[in-house]
């Protein structure tokens, strides 16, 4: 388990940690912005993200993992969130490399950089052998991150999200294609 403010993973720009209370204005940035989450068909109330926070810190206390706070080493500003969750996709539960970051950080690298970083921690740490990224058919800047990390389309399936039917993606790499065998 992971302790508050404990880094998870690093990179050339970024930290990883567990999302913290003091993260919730971060949150809120992301997901109350429109743009930001018209693939969850609009933005979250507060209690909403309040919820979102809890089942993130549920899950690092049942798996070990789920979506860190993204902060840039340069500044120490929150910018997204990006980890492992559990998912299930087509009634099987898969391990999901996950990301969102604030709209003013996007175009610069960030999301492929902290999801490649969460990709290979999932198979250095033989959490799975293939990792998934859900992703809803129009959300085209996630399809990009996913490509970018290896990852091919292994299906299409409709999830049903805040009373709409959403059709989405399965994206997917496997251990040996991540580092650089096959198959994919």
């Amino acid at each position: 388990m992971y302790h508050d403010g404990a880094t998870v993973l690093e990179t050339d720009r970024l930290r990883l940690r567990p999302l913290t209370e003091a993260d919730v204005p971060a949150l809120r940035a992301m997901l109350q912005d429109a743009v930001t989450m018209i693939a969850y068909n609009g933005p979250f109330s507060d209690d909403e993200v309040v919820a979102w926070l809890a089942r993130q810190r549920e899950n690092y206390r049942q798996c070990g993992h789920g979506l860190w706070a993204v902060v840039l080493r340069a500044s120490g500003d929150v910018i997204g969130q990006c980890g492992l969750t559990y998912q299930i996709i087509d009634e099987t539960t898969v391990l999901e490399v996950g990301y969102m970051f604030n709209r003013a950080h996007w175009h610069r690298g960030y999301a492929t950089e902290a999801a490649r970083a969460c990709r290979d921690k999932a198979f250095d740490d033989h959490l799975a052998d293939t990792v998934h990224a859900q992703i809803r058919d129009s959300n085209i800047a996630s399809m990009n991150v996913a490509i970018r990390l290896g990852m091919t389309i292994r299906g299409r399936f409709v999830k049903h999200y805040r009373g709409v039917d959403m059709p989405h993606y399965d994206f997917a790499i496997t251990a040996d294609a991540a580092r650089g065998g096959q198959p994919r």
